[in-house]
């Protein structure tokens, strides 16, 4: 199974870096909370903002905590699927860097794939619109965790492959509390952030930096695969 430390912080910067991806598709939610601004206060929006937020996160702890007990049982049933789990991990967690760092649209099969389980979800978040109070904003942000988005399903495959339930939870809330800074700048109208997080020094610098942490995954489960046949050559 993967170690948490590179999981963690690969979770936390996607989140972060990916978070402009996340507004992109989420266009509909700044306006959400900014509706009606002339007659809310910014104390007022902030408050269903971070319901809104609080939702969303604790639906990816939830989805992160689900996948990894999956995870986990499928492991201790087939051992022999520990390294194949954590070099996939590894592959996703480089994919997740080269995307954010150019912006290539590698992870968007994963979008086609969860756009099923949206449809069913679409009609309930609908109802919740327009959000005029906390339960509201709070029941969206549970169903748009679930939103069809190739940056979520990816790190949820990395938390997939944690050695323990409460990991695979701490690595989606990690993602959840990377996009924070950046969704609730934008629900309260404030755009400078999502600008600094387009900047193509930012996402190359830091993208990489996520190729070189799913590098690091991968060694373990490479090194395993690569031994017998070092070992073969010096018998």
């Amino acid at each position: 199974m993967i170690d948490a430390l590179p999981a963690l912080a690969t979770a936390l910067l996607a989140g972060f870096l990916g978070s402009a991806h996340c507004l992109g598709m989420c266009a509909g939610i700044s306006g959400l909370f900014a509706a009606h601004a002339q007659i809310r206060s910014l104390s007022s929006r902030l408050v269903l903002a971070v319901s809104y937020n609080l939702g969303r996160m604790i639906s990816y702890a939830l989805l992160g905590l689900a996948v990894a007990t999956l995870g986990s049982h499928f492991v201790a049933a087939i051992p022999a699927a520990a390294g194949p789990v954590r070099l996939l991990a590894g592959t996703i967690i480089v994919l997740i860097g080269l995307q954010i760092a150019f912006d290539w649209r590698l992870l968007q099969p994963l979008e086609r794939m969860g756009s099923v389980l949206w449809q069913a979800l679409s009609p309930l978040a609908r109802r919740l619109i327009p959000v005029t109070s906390l339960p509201r904003a709070f029941g969206l942000g549970l169903l748009w965790g679930c939103l069809p988005c190739g940056l979520v399903y990816s790190v949820l495959l990395v938390a997939a492959g944690s050695s323990r339930p409460l990991d695979g939870a701490l690595v989606m809330l990690a993602f959840g509390l990377g996009t924070l800074p950046a969704m609730l700048a934008t629900g309260l109208g404030a755009a400078t952030l999502s600008r600094a997080l387009q900047r193509r020094g930012t996402r190359l610098g830091l993208g990489l930096l996520i190729v070189v942490l799913g590098l690091l995954t991968l060694t373990l489960p490479l090194s395993a695969i690569l031994s017998p046949t070092a070992q073969h050559q010096h018998g």
